[in-house]
């Protein structure tokens, strides 16, 4: 049996740190919200059967989107944390996804991932024995900080680090017995990748885009819609 390809999107944040009066995933961007324009690539990519989308127990959001009534769309209750929220989604599709099935998981609050990105990602890795996630080499140059937090330490060397970014695409159950056990283990790890690793693989970096931001302060906002609105007059 070819094994298939699911989606679950990571959208029960609350994102306080925007200041602003609903999640950050339901502030306007570019004719939508930043959460349907994270969902757009997923859904729009018939390789991929359904797209899960991890809420907040009391998202009041949701139902008012259009996307939210689109074929191949489905929720889940989600948790405090991404990792709580991924495990969810995977839950959702137990009975569903098969042990080899491809499972993307993508974060609710990118709105600019592009089709090529999506597609880069789904070919790199498809046939790879772990699994593995968009990235992007580090540009800047990183400086670790003393204890006060004021003065530079030291200089670190960024040949060989990268910033992590998503979808990150593992086997459904891979992911899930990696996300359970850290669950089991009480260890909160920041993305999917982290959790495989725990388990002794490799995840594969396949080198994404910068323009796959995520949305964490009020400026990224700004940047956001300059890029999807170049996108649209390409």
């Amino acid at each position: 049996m070819t094994a298939r390809s699911w989606a679950i999107v990571a959208a029960a944040g609350q994102g306080r740190r925007m200041d602003a009066d609903r999640p950050k995933q339901y502030l306007p961007l570019a004719g939508a919200t930043v959460l349907e324009h994270a969902i757009r690539p997923l859904w729009s990519d018939s390789r991929i059967a359904a797209v899960v989308v991890a809420l907040a127990a009391d998202d009041e959001y949701w139902p008012t989107l259009a996307i939210a009534s689109a074929p191949r769309v489905q929720t889940t209750v989600g948790g405090t944390t991404r990792q709580q929220s991924a495990l969810n989604g995977l839950l959702a599709l137990a009975g569903k996804a098969e042990p080899e099935d491809w499972v993307l998981v993508h974060d609710g609050a990118r709105p600019c991932l592009g089709a090529e990105e999506l597609d880069t990602l789904i070919t790199a890795v498809e046939h790879d024995r772990v699994g593995g996630l968009l990235a992007v080499p580090l540009a800047d140059t990183l400086k670790r900080a003393d204890e006060g937090g004021l003065r530079c330490e030291m200089t670190l060397d960024r040949k060989s680090l990268w910033c992590a970014q998503t979808p990150q695409m593992f086997r459904y159950q891979l992911l899930r017995t990696a996300l359970e056990r850290a669950e089991s283990q009480g260890v909160h790890l920041t993305d999917e990748a982290a959790a495989v690793e725990a388990l002794g693989h490799r995840p594969r970096l396949v080198r994404g885009s910068s323009r796959n931001i995520k949305i964490t302060q009020r400026e990224d906002l700004v940047m956001a819609e300059a890029l999807l609105r170049s996108v649209v007059t390409q």
